[in-house]
């Protein structure tokens, strides 16, 4: 790589995985790695937030030096640093803020703090461009379920938000009630392909406008586990997975007909999953959008998709503080 402006460096530590990827405009992925703390976590069945923190603070520096030394990449020839601000986990966001403000001074390359839902909503233009516009966006994490209407990269209107819980922390939470691990979101998947769906649960908030609650959804499971101990796990897991996927595309099929778009984009961690995969393409045949996804590697939390953000940030001209802020909202940047 030579001509310093050719690739930005991704810096992504808002959770619970140390990330960090070289970017060059078009969303090609030069080099990527992260290191992983599932198995710090596992015991817990969430994340714990302390030991997040100084995860990141051990693995950062490695992730970097890796990605920079499997690409051959110079630090002078970076266009721009970008890293999470928020939202996440406060103690995750200022390892990755402090640690790439130094390598920017250090390195005397501009530091960008990109907003961590904003990568998300790139991510689906990784190593190829998918998404047409306008777009409806689901975005269903760990953290997060949302909807929102794009007519670019830069113009993002909020229409609908959970309540509570998040699908992402349901699936979570019920994985840990069925004593199935973390995380719980592919768990609970496999095992709902070998049950029968012979639960109603409730469908909260079922086509009652555009935001989400999944809280009651899991109290619901809870009961019933509690009532029934001898259910099979493969029929409840693929209960509740019914549920929520009538929640979730019922609000997809509400947003596209309400705000005409021409694609659905669905993004986040959850967006990994088969289940919602084919519901959605189902979908979008019947209504005549395209269907929009990530590759399933770019789904949850990465450096790829931080990067391809910041490249949007250098093109509109924003720059921002590198003060954290835990509560981001996705309209901001």
């Amino acid at each position: 790589m030579s001509g310093r402006g050719g690739l930005v460096l991704g810096v992504e530590t808002s959770c619970d995985d140390t990330a960090v990827a070289l970017v060059d405009p078009s969303g090609g992925v030069i080099a990527s790695c992260m290191a992983s703390q599932v198995d710090l976590h596992n015991n817990y069945g969430g994340v714990y937030p302390e030991l997040a923190s100084r995860a990141h603070i051990e693995k950062i520096l490695p992730t970097v030096q890796s990605v920079l030394s499997t690409s051959g990449v110079h630090p002078r020839e970076l266009a721009a640093i970008g890293v999470t601000r928020g939202p996440g986990l406060i103690g995750s966001l200022l390892v990755g803020l402090n640690t790439a403000s130094g390598l920017g001074q250090g390195w005397s390359v501009p530091v960008i703090g990109v907003n961590h839902l904003r990568g998300h909503l790139r991510s689906a233009d990784l190593e190829e461009q998918r998404v047409t516009f306008p777009a409806i966006v689901l975005l269903v994490s760990g953290g997060h379920t949302l909807l929102a209407r794009l007519e670019s990269t830069s113009d993002i209107k909020l229409i609908g938000s959970t309540l509570d819980d998040s699908v992402g922390e349901a699936y979570d939470k019920v994985a840990r009630m069925m004593g199935l691990g973390y995380p719980g979101g592919p768990i609970i998947d496999r095992m709902a392909g070998a049950g029968t769906p012979t639960v109603r649960f409730p469908r909260p908030m079922y086509k009652q406008g555009l935001d989400f609650s999944f809280s009651g959804l899991k109290s619901a499971v809870e009961r019933y586990l509690a009532a029934t101990p001898d259910a099979p796990p493969a029929d409840v897991a693929a209960s509740f997975v019914e549920a929520c996927l009538d929640v979730l595309i019922s609000k997809c099929r509400t947003a596209l007909r309400e705000f005409p778009a021409s694609s659905l984009v669905i993004v986040g961690g959850v967006a990994a999953s088969p289940p919602l995969r084919a519901a959605a393409a189902q979908l979008c045949e019947d209504v005549g959008v395209e269907l929009c996804l990530p590759p399933v590697k770019w789904s949850t939390d990465n450096g790829a998709m931080i990067g391809l953000a910041t490249w949007d940030y250098l093109a509109s001209g924003v720059t921002n503080t590198l003060e954290p802020v835990p509560g981001l909202s996705m309209e901001a940047f």
